[in-house]
């Protein structure tokens, strides 16, 4: 095994099985073409697997069902790294991760600041959706989340409890740097970040 083969082997067992990964991961090791030699090279030995054009993966395996598929995470954050986008579970999954809604979506649905499309990579079919709240890279994944949570429940479907639960859910940082996505959403959201804000500090004061 050649040099740069070695190195590409090497990150790929540190970051450990179920990675999902493209040669852009490795251009940092040489050029575009020789990472793509390599990388052929390592799937035809067996260490990896080719999922599709460009994107790969260090497989889970279990005794006995064998070699598994990636998480569905793993391949969309990977497909979107592609084009330099960004994958971010979907606003109805987002709410069901904060507890604000018990609907489950049945289909693996991701917001992108990029196009919308669907992508299927063996028997995995996801679709990308273009996020009408868009994901800003300032913003930590929990502000993301409640900014795609509350885009998804509606002006309408919003209570206290659930701003109070959204507010609980960020710290300091996170409701400062909020303000700066006021310009970049719908008035009626930019309201809720603000009842929002009433609400953590209102309860800070009352605690002091």
């Amino acid at each position: 095994m050649n040099a740069i083969a070695s190195k590409i082997a090497n990150r790929v067992r540190i970051k450990r099985r179920g990675w999902v990964f493209t040669p852009k991961n490795f251009l940092d090791l040489g050029t575009r073409a020789t990472v793509d030699q390599t990388l052929a090279r390592l799937a035809r030995q067996g260490m990896i697997r080719r999922l599709g054009r460009g994107l790969y993966d260090y497989p889970k395996q279990n005794k006995l069902l064998g070699t598994l598929s990636p998480s569905t995470d793993s391949l969309a954050r990977a497909i979107l790294s592609k084009s330099g986008d960004v994958a971010f579970p979907s606003g109805a999954a987002a709410a069901n991760i904060l507890g604000l809604s018990t609907q489950v979506p049945a289909k693996p649905v991701y917001m992108t600041n990029g196009q919308s499309r669907i992508q299927t990579i063996g028997n995995q079919t996801i679709t990308f959706k273009h996020a009408r709240v868009p994901l800003m890279d300032n913003l930590s994944d929990n502000a993301n989340l409640v900014l795609q949570a509350l885009s998804y429940l509606g002006k309408d479907s919003i209570d206290d409890q659930t701003i109070l639960q959204c507010a609980n859910r960020l710290d300091d940082r996170d409701m400062k740097r909020l303000n700066t996505a006021v310009p970049r959403i719908p008035g009626w959201l930019a309201d809720i970040i603000r009842r929002m804000q009433q609400t953590k500090y209102g309860q800070v004061r009352k605690q002091a």
